[in-house]
């Protein structure tokens, strides 16, 4: 988890341009079944895509602050390595190539399934063995050098907001639609707070990404100027999208209809330009789905890599070693290879990105706290950038971690469970490793 020095050659629109092309993904195609189904109407199932947002920006500008602090690759692991200590870090390292990749990929992996089934009108058998050849393709491809991921990537990209941009237009501009009651907020079946914490985790999952941002920090001509403005910028651009694509929604199909469907995004496209038309929306939406895929297997296979190359894990050797063809961290993606088909034979897609969200956002506010911590215990450090409205923006961001994590933990106690477990895991590797360095 060394440093590296990196160039300052990212401007403000590749930065703003990365920022929406990573939060971006499938979450806004499939998740407003959960999002409706926890909230019960449509009023709260819009305030969670608000608040989702604003957490998301609160914490986006919080992290930032410690991305200039500290701009060297690693992100995450680094901050709460400098601030809290090796192990901490280690542990974020250990999350996420144990929980939050495998678990992201096999989350999207599923989806791209259930829309394979449903496009083909397949059994429901196929489901799972699609998941798999999906997954084990991407990574395959992945395997085999950089320059294929990339292009993938760079394609599904582009390729993802096209189905965004038509079924917005074409939802605002249904006939019949234009009617969205907001109130009441609340149904009898689904109490305020706990509905809106479980909308809020569904949510949260679709706003993924942001805490990337960060580690843009150091590869800014002026971070302290441009960071704040691509953050702001980048998740209202984000967040007023899936407002306006939420809202196209609601006019083609009420609450209780998103609840029902597992394919949300394609139900509304089926409604709105029928069989053909609907299907040409799924394949534009089984393009995104794909490279979100891609996009955390890009990411993914890197995290044993970069464990076993600092020494943190048993076999380090094996994990560090890259292939000779393709000069990639091959084994490191085989790992995390099968633990995703492991999960992928779950089929359950919302438990998947409930988990991933649990685990991830343990961390995503201990690194709040951390930037608070440097404010008091390290005045003296450079920063070129300061969170604005401080302590108010860091407060809103840790209290919204509070809340996601400790609603989870009263609402789904055996996923929270599970996530904790698989985390905490991570520390007796640690002191084995560690002890095991000290013997030689």
């Amino acid at each position: 988890m060394g440093g590296t020095q990196l160039k300052k050659e990212v401007s403000a629109l590749t930065a703003l341009t990365v920022v929406i092309g990573t939060v971006i993904g499938a979450g806004i195609f499939f998740k407003p079944t959960a999002v409706y189904g926890a909230a019960g109407s449509p009023g709260l199932g819009l305030l969670a895509w608000v608040l989702g947002g604003i957490i998301a920006i609160a914490g986006g500008l919080t992290v930032a602050e410690i991305g200039t602090i500290f701009p060297e690759t690693g992100g995450m692991m680094i901050y709460l390595e400098k601030v809290f200590g090796k192990w901490l870090g280690f542990l974020v390292g250990w999350a996420q190539m144990i929980v939050y990749f495998p678990a992201n990929i096999a989350a999207l992996a599923i989806i791209f399934a259930t829309q394979v089934t449903s496009l083909f009108d397949l059994s429901m058998g196929y489901l799972i063995p699609i998941a798999i050849c999906v997954a084990s393709l991407v990574m395959g491809m992945n395997l085999l050098g950089t320059k294929y991921g990339g292009f993938v990537q760079n394609v599904s990209t582009l390729l993802k907001l096209i189905p965004i941009a038509v079924i917005i237009i074409a939802g605002l501009l249904y006939p019949g639609g234009g009617v969205v009651r907001l109130l009441p907020m609340s149904v009898t079946d689904h109490p305020f707070v706990t509905s809106l914490g479980s909308a809020l985790v569904a949510t949260v999952f679709a706003y993924d990404g942001w805490m990337n941002v960060g580690a843009l920090a150091g590869e800014m001509k002026n971070p302290g100027k441009v960071l704040p403005k691509v953050i702001i910028g980048g998740l209202s651009i984000v967040m007023s999208v899936y407002l306006l694509i939420n809202i196209a929604y609601l006019f083609v199909l009420d609450a209780p209809q998103l609840a029902a469907t597992d394919t949300p995004a394609a139900a509304v496209a089926h409604a709105l330009f029928g069989g053909f038309g609907g299907k040409l929306v799924t394949i534009g939406i089984l393009i995104s789905v794909f490279g979100g895929i891609n996009g955390y297997t890009i990411s993914g296979l890197r995290i044993p890599y970069a464990l076993g190359s600092q020494n943190l894990l048993p076999f380090s050797n094996w994990f560090s070693k890259l292939s000779k063809s393709g000069n990639m961290p091959t084994n490191g993606g085989i790992l995390m290879l099968v633990i995703s088909i492991v999960m992928i034979c779950s089929g359950q897609f919302n438990q998947l990105t409930d988990l991933i969200v649990f685990v991830i956002w343990i961390f995503n506010t201990l690194t709040f706290v951390a930037v608070i911590k440097l404010r008091r215990t390290n005045p003296e450090l450079v920063r070129p950038y300061k969170v604005p409205f401080y302590p108010v923006v860091p407060l809103i961001a840790i209290l919204g971690g509070f809340y996601i994590i400790l609603n989870t933990l009263y609402v789904q106690p055996l996923n929270a469970g599970l996530g904790l477990l698989l985390t905490l895991l991570g520390i007796p590797v640690y002191l084995y490793q560690q002890n095991k360095i000290k013997k030689r």
